[in-house]
């Protein structure tokens, strides 16, 4: 009989819990007191009336207002923005490559071979700091790999319209990275042209009138280190000629350490187009490779094979018939051009000079010998102790350079000593 009693119980005992009228007053005034109400009734009876904020009215008596009233008061509006600020006001897109796309693949196999960066007139920058110095000395975008969205983010919005943002995975952009620490970020650029970029302004008002000439540098970090001096010293411009390595190499990029977008560098040039791009009246000086005791010996003989520094573009099956042919008849080569030796520390300053820079391996040829000549200049001696292999090209350029910028300030300080005397 029990269990009947508590199975009957069991089956009237109600589904749903029973919520007691307080609870539900509770929450109403919880509700209420959430919406800022005017007036507040409490189940006593009691009245309170909550005091507003000058200046502010109810919702009911503002809509009831006068149109005149609301004529009469100022609207206040804020400028509006011309260009949108943030990503999401922007309206930019990217895109998130999937297993089996190949888009960055093959945009690497682009810009990694000298013959299709040319070809197709793009290069490859890596790293935020890089990609931020060139969109803003005004290179073009064309496409962003990156691994995480901030990395987009931190770049200016207006650099990125039309530009093709895809997100990848740090695995693909580490496995196409020559950076030790992938920063996560890939930026394909069209090929700088150095007319239309523009350079910092601290760069143009310490631009020095020496001009650098690169001839027959073949070391990626050589040419990036001689770049971050060209700019340190305040080059007015870097020329390479056909031979050297491609200024736009990722290699080279990196060693120059954002210098490429700070002095301006023409790649590729032939002897007979150097000139025009030099001021008028500058005078070409050779840095000699060769320390004194080698030079001494130079100058005994005269040949070109004791010249270290010095090669002959010409082909190599000219220069044996010609050594027969000097064999045979005994005549010297006389070919080889005479230039004044002086001293790197001696004034060569004072008009508009350029330094010509030989590679370490194959030296400088003999077109700068020729333009070195024909300009009145000469050759730019670093002594070392004898028995010591030449300096480093790098080293070799730094110096000259930053002697060369030393000239000038002292130049300029006896000029100006000598006008306040006067």
């Amino acid at each position: 009989m029990a269990a009947l009693v508590k199975r009957v119980g069991w089956a009237t005992r109600p589904m749903l819990p029973v919520v007691q009228a307080w609870d539900l007053d509770a929450r109403r005034w919880v509700r209420a007191l959430r919406r800022s109400p005017v007036k507040v009734l409490f189940p006593s009876g009691e009245v309170v009336e909550r005091k507003l904020d000058p200046g502010k009215q109810p919702r009911k008596a503002a809509a009831e207002a006068s149109p005149r009233e609301q004529q009469q008061k100022p609207q206040i509006q804020g400028p509006a923005s011309q260009t949108p600020s943030t990503w999401e006001e922007s309206g930019l897109r990217y895109d998130k490559a999937f297993p089996g796309d190949k888009r960055l693949s093959s945009v690497m196999t682009i810009v990694k071979s000298r013959p299709f960066r040319e070809k197709q007139g793009k290069i490859l920058l890596e790293g935020r700091r890089l990609i931020a110095d060139a969109l803003k000395a005004g290179a073009v975008p064309k496409v962003f790999f990156f691994s995480r969205l901030e990395y987009i983010k931190e770049l200016p919005i207006e650099k990125l319209k039309g530009v093709s943002l895809i997100k990848v995975k740090f695995e693909d952009i580490k496995d196409w990275s020559d950076l030790v620490t992938p920063q996560g970020i890939m930026g394909i650029f069209a090929k700088p042209d150095h007319v239309k970029m523009t350079y910092p302004e601290t760069q143009l008002r310490h631009t020095l009138p020496i001009s650098l000439i690169c001839d027959n540098l073949r070391d990626p970090g050589n040419l990036g280190t001689i770049l971050r001096s060209a700019a340190g010293a305040g080059c007015s411009k870097v020329l390479l000629t056909k031979g050297c390595v491609d200024a736009w190499e990722p290699k080279v990029l990196r060693a120059g350490m954002g210098a490429h977008f700070q002095v301006p560098i023409i790649n590729n040039l032939d002897w007979e187009a150097v000139p025009d791009h030099l001021p008028a009246g500058t005078r070409v000086y050779v840095a000699d490779n060769c320390g004194l005791y080698v030079q001494a010996q130079a100058q005994r003989s005269n040949k070109a094979s004791d010249y270290g520094w010095v090669r002959d573009q010409r082909p190599l099956k000219f220069h044996e018939y010609e050594e027969e042919e000097d064999l045979e008849s005994g005549a010297s080569q006389d070919w080889l051009p005479e230039l004044e030796v002086q001293s790197y520390d001696s004034d060569w300053t004072e008009a508009p000079a350029a330094v010509v820079i030989g590679g370490e391996t194959h030296g400088v040829s003999l077109e700068s010998l020729q333009l070195a000549e024909s300009t009145g200049g000469g050759r730019l001696l670093i002594p070392i102790v004898p028995g010591v292999d030449s300096l480093n090209s790098a080293m070799a350029a730094s110096i000259l350079l930053f002697e060369g910028k030393r000239q000038l300030r002292v130049r300029v300080e006896r000029l100006s000593r000598d006008r306040h005397q006067h």
